[in-house]
C-alpha cells in the first residue's frame, strides 16, 4: 500500500466503503449493500452540512471581529491609551481585555496603530495610539 500526504478524513473512508459496497461485497444477512450505500450517502450529506454551518459561523465571527476592530480603531487618538482605558470606553461586559488586545495587535501589524510601553502606577503597561498619516 502506497501512502500519500493526503489526510484521511471521514469522507475519504466513507467513499472507500461506498466503492466496496458498489462492487457487490456480501455484508451478511442483516445488512445489504443498499443499506450501506444509504448510510454512506446520508453520513456524507451530514458531514457536508456540518462543514457548511461551520463556515457560516466562522464568517459571522469574522464579521463581528471586524466590527470590534473598527470600534477599537475609532476610539484611538493621537495620545497613548492603555487596554484598560479602551475597554472602559467600549462599556460592554462581553468585551474583554484579551479581545481588545487581539484587535490592537492586528491593527499594529497592519501599520495603523503604534504600541509602546507606559508606566502607570509603578507598573509597565502597553499603550496604543493611531499612527499619524
Amino acid at each position: 500500500m502506497v501512502k500519500t500526504n493526503e489526510k484521511v478524513t471521514k469522507k475519504v473512508i466513507l467513499e472507500a466503503i461506498r466503492r466496496v459496497a458498489e462492487d457487490g461485497v456480501d455484508f451478511g444477512a442483516e445488512v445489504t449493500a443498499d443499506d450501506v450505500l444509504n448510510y454512506v450517502d446520508t453520513t456524507i450529506a451530514q458531514l457536508e452540512a456540518k462543514t457548511e454551518k461551520a463556515k457560516e459561523r466562522a464568517a459571522k465571527k469574522r464579521a463581528e471581529g471586524d466590527e470590534l476592530r473598527d470600534k477599537v480603531k475609532d476610539l484611538l487618538t493621537d495620545d497613548y491609551q492603555t487596554v484598560a482605558d479602551i475597554v472602559a470606553q467600549i462599556d460592554d461586559p462581553e468585551i474583554t481585555n484579551a479581545k481588545v488586545v487581539a484587535r490592537l495587535t492586528a491593527l499594529c501589524k497592519a501599520g495603523i496603530v503604534e504600541k509602546t510601553e507606559l508606566k502607570v502606577d509603578k507598573r509597565k503597561v502597553k499603550g496604543y495610539k493611531l499612527i499619524a498619516e
